[in-house]
């Protein structure tokens, strides 16, 4: 871990713990180091803005009643991010389920290269369209590759958050890679 990570975990423990003792000023913080985030999976699971504003909100109400229930065993935004799925999975009652049904046995080889200099420049034209390709996703892909590669998380930290086997996790993640790469493709031709 680097130093700046490190401190930036530490100066996190601290507010949590004075949240937990009550420090509204305290939670306030987490809130706001941790908004943009909590919005940006929800807004990007739900069709209406608005709607994904409240749950967001809502995922920081139950976040401050439960706090208490806050072990450290996971990192404050992991536990925020289930907190989230939870309430996007009784808006999208499929979603669970979507998730559930995929297979944890395929074997897949992830590829993380990084691509030449005038793809650099296609991808960067086409932000707008993968965007949208993103939000046509069925629901289980997109709430993957917005945590995986909006919200920076580890599949470990997704496995969590989904409560999905890390296997369930990885195959989600390539087949939803794999369905964005085809649609790009198809707008590259």
């Amino acid at each position: 871990m680097k130093g700046k990570e490190r401190t930036d975990m530490t100066a996190e423990k601290i507010l949590i713990k004075r949240a937990k003792q009550g420090d509204t000023r305290a939670f306030e913080a987490l809130v706001n180091h941790h908004a943009r985030y909590v919005y940006t999976l929800t807004n990007r699971l739900l069709p209406d803005a608005q709607e994904a504003e409240d749950l967001a909100q809502e995922t920081f109400i139950r976040a401050w009643q439960n706090l208490a229930k806050f072990r450290g065993e996971a990192q404050f935004r992991t536990w925020l991010y289930r907190i989230a799925t939870n309430l996007c999975y009784n808006r999208l009652p499929n979603l669970k389920r979507d998730l559930s049904a995929l297979d944890p046995d395929d074997s897949i080889v992830i590829s993380d290269k990084t691509l030449p200099a005038e793809q650099q420049l296609i991808r960067a034209e086409q932000r707008v369209q993968l965007s949208e390709m993103i939000n046509s996703l069925p629901e289980s892909y997109r709430l993957l590759i917005v945590l995986r590669h909006v919200n920076d998380l580890s599949y470990q930290e997704i496995s969590q958050v989904t409560e999905l086997p890390l296997g369930t996790v990885k195959t989600g993640i390539f087949r939803a890679r794999k369905m964005l790469k085809e649609r790009l493709e198809t707008i590259a031709d």
